[in-house]
């Protein structure tokens, strides 16, 4: 199995882990009889779903309030973790957030803190944890992109290049560190029903997209950890979404763009 046993005194780090996949993640692995270590920004939902994973499955739970996108933020992670005496065998990174709308007309700010979430904290987390874990000769890392990793998408312009950053460094990741007993798998959900378009600014647009085309937070969840366990390279939960994959990813620009631009339901 690619995703190491339990171990005393180890731990899995969920980042964004207070609501929605990143949850079900950590719900997940507890379940497995993982110790887990909760990150987000907000205490209390945190401190909520410790409670849950304690009473449940009897495991160790720890809970880090921090913000993943800032080096401060990480560094706060890093220490503590440290002080709490835990090897981390597992790195989840969930945390992150997307937008919607004509670029020129979107928060210029918002969206370069996007990157910082979406991007920056994936490569700062995997470094600091990587080379542990290749250190000690096991470690797993999941990392979460995007159906529309595989396409870009007018309107989410900069959302959808975050996640084709994070599906590209994933699979090169994962033939890197072939043969290290650490492998790195990328999970790649297509609509979601969490609060991830309200948080964006676009939660209106669930209404336009098809009620076939969504999954809930626990199947991609269960899928992604079932992926993990085998120490896949990428997983698209969904036969939907792994057709539509399919489509995004060998169809020309010249014909795939104008196509989203009319049906795809952020404007």
């Amino acid at each position: 199995m690619a995703l190491p046993r339990p171990a005393a005194g180890s731990t899995c780090v969920v980042t964004g882990a207070s609501s929605g996949i990143g949850a079900e993640l950590a719900r997940g692995l507890a379940e497995r009889g993982h110790g887990v270590t909760l990150v987000a920004r907000r205490q209390g939902r945190l401190a909520e779903l410790a409670d849950e994973l304690t009473g449940a499955h009897g495991v160790r739970v720890e809970t880090i309030a921090a913000d993943v996108s800032r080096p401060s933020g990480r560094r706060k992670l890093r220490d503590e973790i440290a002080a709490r005496d835990l090897t981390v065998d597992v790195l989840v990174n969930n945390a992150g957030y997307g937008s919607g709308g004509p670029f020129a007309e979107l928060d210029g700010d918002k969206e370069t803190e996007m990157v910082r979430t979406n991007c920056e904290a994936v490569v700062a987390l995997t470094h600091l944890y990587a080379r542990e874990m290749v250190d000690r000769g096991r470690g797993a890392i999941l990392n979460l992109a995007s159906l529309i990793a595989f396409q870009p998408i007018p309107f989410q312009a900069t959302y959808g290049a975050t996640k084709a950053f994070v599906l590209s460094f994933s699979e090169a990741l994962h033939e890197e560190l072939r043969g290290t007993g650490v492998t790195v798998t990328a999970v790649c959900p297509g609509p979601v029903r969490t609060e991830f378009g309200e948080v964006g600014g676009f939660g209106g647009a669930d209404d336009r997209i098809p009620s076939f085309a969504w999954l809930s937070a626990r199947k991609v969840a269960r899928d992604a950890l079932s992926a993990f366990e085998r120490g896949d390279r990428v997983v698209v939960p969904g036969v939907v979404n792994r057709v539509a994959a399919l489509y995004g990813h060998y169809t020309p620009r010249s014909l795939l763009l104008p196509l989203v631009r009319k049906v795809w339901p952020v404007e």
